[in-house]
């Protein structure tokens, strides 16, 4: 990692990469033609610590509908309210996590991810000015907690795993930190950012 991280991920923003996808590991995959996508938006929000630079993740709520108990960057759909993808993420990471849009600043987007629960996700970067009180929102969130960005960023940490999903084996990335696994379409995106910064 250079000695810069934020001058980094400015760089791999402006690098060109294609949308990624849960099935980049799936080549065998038929997507259905027509099929209709829910656009999203998520927060991958950068907090600068003594320690380094910081990413900003969820435990999802062991009861939500989609992607229960699972590591997730802030975010969700976009509502009808919202002007975009951006500001659904910054919406949704307010109301998850506690995060002030005012202490914000959009560094970019990354291309979309489509998800097996037909969502077209756009990963939103930002700069977080200040570090501030997380607060879970109830029902939703089961934890907020922090992870190095030099970790999730270096290609080394991420490691391919697989199982069963409907009936036959998918592939999937994972990027495990401490107790928390990381994994699906938080680690794809995380692995996206990761190679685009090692260019």
């Amino acid at each position: 990692m250079v000695s810069d991280p934020l001058a980094a991920v400015m760089a791999a923003l402006g690098r060109n990469s294609a949308a990624s996808s849960d099935f980049d590991l799936n080549p065998d995959t038929v997507l259905p033609e027509g099929r209709k996508l829910r656009p999203a938006g998520v927060l991958v929000g950068l907090l600068s610590r003594p320690n380094g630079v910081q990413v900003i993740l969820t435990k999802r709520s062991s009861h939500l509908k989609h992607h229960p108990g699972q590591i997730a960057f802030p975010g969700g759909k976009v509502d009808p309210g919202d002007a975009d993808e951006v500001a659904a993420a910054l919406r949704e990471a307010q109301e998850e996590i506690g995060l002030d849009p005012a202490n914000t600043e959009v560094l970019g987007t990354l291309p979309s991810h489509e998800t097996v629960t037909s969502f077209l996700v756009t990963p939103v970067i930002a700069r977080i000015h200040e570090p501030f009180e997380f607060i879970a929102e109830p029902g939703e969130v089961d934890e907020v907690f922090e992870v190095p960005l030099a970790h999730v960023t270096d290609p080394a940490q991420f490691s391919v795993q697989s199982r069963r999903w409907r009936g036959t084996m998918r592939h999937y990335f994972t990027v495990p930190w401490g107790p928390y696994y990381i994994w699906g379409a938080t680690a794809r995106i995380l692995r996206g950012m990761a190679d685009r910064m090692q260019n």
